[in-house]
């Protein structure tokens, strides 16, 4: 797929945002993990989306992320900024400060806890998309805004210029097939356990918070699909079932995956900022259990998984607290 058809890659990481003990951005380890993601097959890094922990960043940290990010891919993958705000027009703020430190693209999720009408949806994506020239992804993920968009606003919104994409976290596939039949929106999906299916009917790629750990054998589902070689991406998508499942089932993605990247020796702390904690010991026990039961994974050794579960207890304040302004 030619980067002018797809300016946002097909492998996209939806990046954990290291943190040291005490909850500040650990900057060392933000540039050695998208490394290693980029290294592991990723095209597309997405910070400071929810499993960035966006809500808890502020903005000089959001665009530092984008910097850094910008830096360390050198051209080896595309950044996209995530995240966004309910508030349309700290949003089209922070999308303008993106692209003035190098953002490829932007992520716009719908405005939560504001539950607005489809009409002051469609309005906040226009607006943002407007005040910008970078290709906007839509994120739909009604599970933590609280509304869905609807279908109608879709093909809508898809009239826009710039607006080329959406990430799907609905699960609705009556719907993925019908937005593919009847707009030119690339789809990624946006649910872990559901990258082969979406795919094979027509899907772009993925924007998946396993991939933090595991992005190698993402990269053999869509290189697999790419060539219509439907064997070998089940193949991988059976092998990481059960990761799927540690990452995805028992805790949010983000605590689980900074559990699982710290036992692997591949970020230096698993802490969280409040309001999350890290997995308390029966939760912890069964991502464990799940990990077990992990075959073979391209670039992944579960034979070196040291669990620290002390060192994810709890949550962490900041010395700066995330700002709306």
């Amino acid at each position: 797929m030619s980067t002018s058809s797809n300016p946002f890659g097909q492998v996209l990481v939806a990046l954990v945002t290291p943190f040291t003990a005490d909850g500040e951005v650990d900057w060392a380890g933000v540039e050695k993990h998208i490394d290693d993601v980029i290294s592991a097959g990723a095209d597309g890094i997405v910070v400071t989306g929810t499993t960035g922990e966006t809500s808890t960043l502020t903005d000089p940290e959001k665009l530092k992320l984008v910097e850094v990010g910008k830096s360390v891919a050198n051209g080896r993958a595309k950044i996209i900024t995530g995240g966004g705000s309910n508030e349309t027009a700290h949003a089209i703020e922070l999308y303008k400060h993106s692209e003035k430190a190098g953002a490829d693209a932007v992520m716009i999720v719908t405005p939560y806890y504001n539950k607005p009408t489809q009409a002051g949806v469609l309005t906040h994506f226009r607006m943002i998309a407007d005040a910008t020239d970078l290709p906007v992804i839509l994120y739909d993920i009604p599970g933590r805004t609280g509304i869905p968009i609807k279908y109608e606003t879709i093909l809508r919104a898809a009239q826009h210029p710039n607006i080329r994409a959406i990430k799907d976290a609905k699960g609705d596939f009556s719907e993925v097939s019908r937005v593919l039949n009847q707009t030119d929106l690339l789809y990624f999906s946006g649910d872990d356990a559901n990258v082969l299916p979406h795919l094979s009917i027509g899907a772009t790629g993925l924007i998946g918070v396993t991939a933090n750990i595991a992005a190698a054998p993402y990269r053999v589902i869509v290189d697999a699909v790419n060539a219509g070689d439907l064997a070998t991406a089940t193949e991988a998508h059976r092998q990481l079932e059960p990761l799927v499942r540690a990452v995805m089932t028992h805790v949010p993605g983000t605590v689980a995956a900074k559990y699982i990247l710290h036992g692997l020796g591949r970020i230096g702390s698993p802490r969280v900022r409040l309001p999350l904690v890290g997995p308390e010991d029966n939760e912890a026990a069964q991502i464990e259990d799940e990990l077990a039961i992990v075959g073979e994974i391209p670039g992944v050794d579960l034979s070196n998984f040291r669990p620290d579960r002390n060192a994810a207890a709890g949550g962490a304040l900041p010395k700066v607290a995330g700002t709306t302004r």
